[in-house]
């Protein structure tokens, strides 16, 4: 599929607005989100679509603590954590159970509120926002990938892909085709039509995969992705999730417990008892 968004870049001066010419191998990237501009390198390295522009940073934790009340008793979660992401990193964070690594990517997802300290996502500071404007924050910068899938039953492939783009103004054509195409990258297109009975655990994931990136997130937050999947299975999803990382320059922050998953990141870092170390 050819975007309308697509530009070459001649100099950081001067890009210029591409034709299927300038880019013969353009199946190698089927899908572009609209909603941005891209420049594509004559070799066909996709990057940024503000030239020269330095590394930025994507999640910044501050003297993070999250305690939870229960009855008369204070249970200390994360206790004054600092965590650094660039943007384009791809990060997993490993430790036992109970450690905090949920907690704390749910605090970076805007699902739940710290004790005290900062995050700041995507440059917006989460702790002053009201939960109709962290709402509308998580639609517009955050997708979800979860351990079971979380795929609605009655509804198929594209549907489930679709449901994140039903908060936008897009129209239902082109909704319908951004979900198509997310289901294209993934490998799925020949499944749209299939029901979550119908897929196989590695398909259902790679679904919902789809519908995380289909409203082109900030940020990819995925809780134990492949914790669910046979080996096979979980490798393909781990792939997939590096392409995005890689082709797409998205930011993954990916909670696991399995090293050989936390070995396709390229940052580490490890939780135990609410501290993180490297």
């Amino acid at each position: 599929m050819w975007s309308d968004d697509l530009w070459v870049l001649q100099s950081p001066e001067s890009p210029r607005k591409a034709n299927k010419r300038d880019f013969p191998k353009w199946d190698k990237f089927p899908w572009l989100p609209r909603n941005i501009a891209r420049t594509l390198r004559p070799e066909g390295e996709l990057m940024s679509a503000t030239p020269g522009t330095a590394t930025t940073t994507a999640v910044s934790v501050q003297n993070l603590r999250k305690v939870y009340q229960r009855d008369s008793l204070q249970i200390k979660v994360l206790d004054g954590l600092n965590l650094e992401v660039a943007q384009g990193e791809f990060l997993a964070l490993m430790g036992p159970s109970g450690s905090g690594k949920t907690t704390l990517l749910n605090l970076i997802a805007g699902i739940d509120r710290a004790t005290s300290g900062r995050v700041i996502v995507a440059g917006t500071d989460l702790g002053p926002l009201s939960e109709g404007e962290l709402a509308k924050w998580r639609s517009r910068n955050v997708g979800f990938i979860f351990q079971f899938y979380n795929l609605i039953p009655v509804l198929n492939a594209v549907e489930n892909v679709e449901l994140p783009l039903l908060l936008t103004s897009l129209s239902k054509r082109e909704r319908r085709e951004r979900a198509l195409t997310a289901l294209n990258i993934v490998g799925l297109a020949d499944r749209s039509k299939h029901y979550p009975r119908q897929l196989s655990g590695g398909q259902e994931q790679r679904v919902a995969i789809a519908r995380a990136v289909v409203t082109d997130p900030t940020i990819l937050v995925a809780d134990e992705p492949t914790g669910d999947l046979d080996h096979q299975s979980a490798e393909e999803i781990l792939t997939l999730m590096e392409t995005f990382n890689r082709d797409f320059h998205k930011t993954i922050v990916m909670v696991t417990h399995d090293p050989r998953a936390a070995t396709r990141a390229n940052v580490q870092h490890h939780l135990d008892k609410g501290v993180l170390s490297n």
